[in-house]
C-alpha cells in the first residue's frame, strides 16, 4: 500500500544514506524499523548463529545447478 508520512529532515537524510550504504531501499529500512518496534524486538539484538552439520564430500554432482530448481527436480525424478 502506498502512504505518505512526514519525517524530520535529518531523519529522512539519515534513512536515505543508510539505505544507500546497505544496498537496500528507503521503504525497506522504514518497514524493518517499524517491524522491530511493533514486534517488540530490541533493535540491534542479533539472533544466535545457526551451526550446520556437514559431512565430507565433493560437493554437488556434475551438472547440478542448485539455483535452477526445475532442472534439479528433473534430476531427482530420474
Amino acid at each position: 500500500m502506498r502512504t505518505t508520512i512526514r519525517l524530520d529532515d535529518r531523519l529522512l537524510e539519515k534513512t536515505k544514506k543508510y539505505a544507500l550504504s546497505h544496498g537496500t531501499t528507503f521503504t525497506s529500512v522504514v518497514e524493518d524499523a517499524l517491524r522491530e518496534k511493533l514486534m517488540g524486538r530490541p533493535s540491534g539484538k542479533r539472533q544466535p548463529a545457526v551451526k550446520l552439520k556437514t559431512v565430507n564430500g565433493k560437493g554437488t554432482h556434475a551438472g547440478v545447478d542448485l539455483d535452477d530448481s526445475s532442472s534439479l527436480q528433473d534430476l531427482m525424478d530420474s
